[in-house]
């Protein structure tokens, strides 16, 4: 048996997002940005799928820009809204994504920004009062705050910081990767600047992803070279990304509540058989919060043992694929930098499961399994 545990870091291509983007690789080649019949079929694909997006979040396609996934789009709304003003002060979390953090780091170490960090207690709980203060001290401040914590789970409240931004007139963006499929965004009812989306979150191809950009919240171009998505990022589209994207985003947004109650499921049965079976087992983050976390996302700290270091290692082994943070971190050899801002014992094993429509209840049972085999 091999199970696949790690969805948080990538997705399945749905065959209906399959289905829809075949023909388009087939048959429907030409340059979107070409005059003739071939070029503006492709350029319809486009904009019809811009106009389902922007729908589905209840904007206006105006406000959409297709780009190469959530790790561009961050960076396009951070560089971007920061030049654009002047922007020296910049809030953030030492918990965000490193899309979000090394960005906002490297421009602080040109000289670019100052960074000033909002406080969280040991569950990764942000404190709106810090926050505030933060505010009050930083005059049109620039913030970016994920929405949905790619690691421990943790969905923070996006719409209570857009009113704090908006109050002291900051600029604010949000790393909705971990929720774009999987929660239900207006963004009428949220003070917010800029957004960001990337399709293998959920189910759809790698390598596309858009950025919302509010109309009054412009961005200088951030790829040069083509006129391309209104002149912020040049190059020929994706086009059959592009549109298994948009298929992927509606096919979610209509199953969500069916999918969420199974995949809700499927996450209690874990706590629940991980609380029986493995001695010690303790939840990071929000992450066991069914109704306060995002429900594709569990993480869990074993308590420490000389099997701690090859437990990733040994569910593989077994058939498992889990992880034990973002996998945009591969290689590094320091951990995950959101468990150590935690501040959780580093000798503890650390293990994320992530879900899917896909996973069962007997990879659920089979996974506990081993983890208790292997600790054994």
């Amino acid at each position: 048996m091999k199970i696949y545990l790690d969805n948080a870091a990538t997705t399945r291509v749905s065959e209906e997002v399959l289905a829809e983007m075949l023909p388009i690789l087939k048959n429907s080649f030409g340059n979107p940005s070409s005059t003739h019949s071939f070029g503006r079929e492709a350029r319809v694909l486009i904009e019809k799928s811009r106009k389902k997006i922007a729908e589905l979040l209840n904007v206006t396609p105006s406000e959409i820009y297709f780009t190469s996934g959530g790790t561009e789009s961050d960076n396009t709304a951070i560089r971007g809204g920061i030049k654009q003003r002047s922007i020296q002060n910049v809030i953030t979390s030492k918990l965000e994504h490193h899309a979000v953090l090394h960005t906002l780091e490297e421009l602080e170490s040109s000289g670019e920004i100052k960074i000033s960090f909002v406080e969280f207690d040991e569950k990764g709980i942000i404190s709106l009062d810090h926050l505030e203060e933060l505010l009050k001290k930083n005059k049109k401040a620039f913030v970016s705050l994920m929405h949905g914590n790619n690691e421990i789970g943790n969905i923070n409240p996006i719409k209570d910081f857009g009113e704090l931004c908006h109050n002291y007139e900051a600029i604010f963006h949000s790393d909705t990767v971990q929720t774009i499929g999987h929660v239900k965004i207006d963004l009428q009812d949220i003070n917010i600047n800029y957004i960001v989306g990337s399709a293998h979150k959920f189910h759809g191809p790698k390598g596309v992803g858009f950025l919302y950009a509010r109309k009054d919240s412009k961005l200088p171009s951030f790829i040069s070279g083509g006129g391309q998505e209104r002149n912020l990022r040049g190059g020929t589209e994706n086009v059959y990304g592009i549109v298994g994207m948009a298929k992927a985003f509606e096919f979610a947004i209509s199953n969500l509540e069916k999918e969420k109650a199974y995949i809700k499921g499927l996450k209690n049965r874990m706590i629940e058989g991980l609380k029986e079976n493995i001695p010690g087992i303790a939840f990071n983050g929000n992450s066991d919060k069914l109704d306060n976390s995002l429900y594709t996302v569990l993480n869990v700290s074993i308590p420490p043992s000389d099997e701690n270091g090859l437990l990733l290692f040994n569910l593989d082994l077994a058939g498992i694929c889990a992880s034990g943070g973002s996998a945009c971190a591969s290689g590094a050899q320091t951990g995950s930098h959101v468990i150590n801002a935690l501040g959780l014992n580093p000798q503890n094993g650390i293990i994320r499961f992530s879900f899917c429509k896909y996973n069962s209840a007997e990879e659920i049972d089979f996974t506990i399994e081993q983890l208790k085999k292997i600790l054994a």
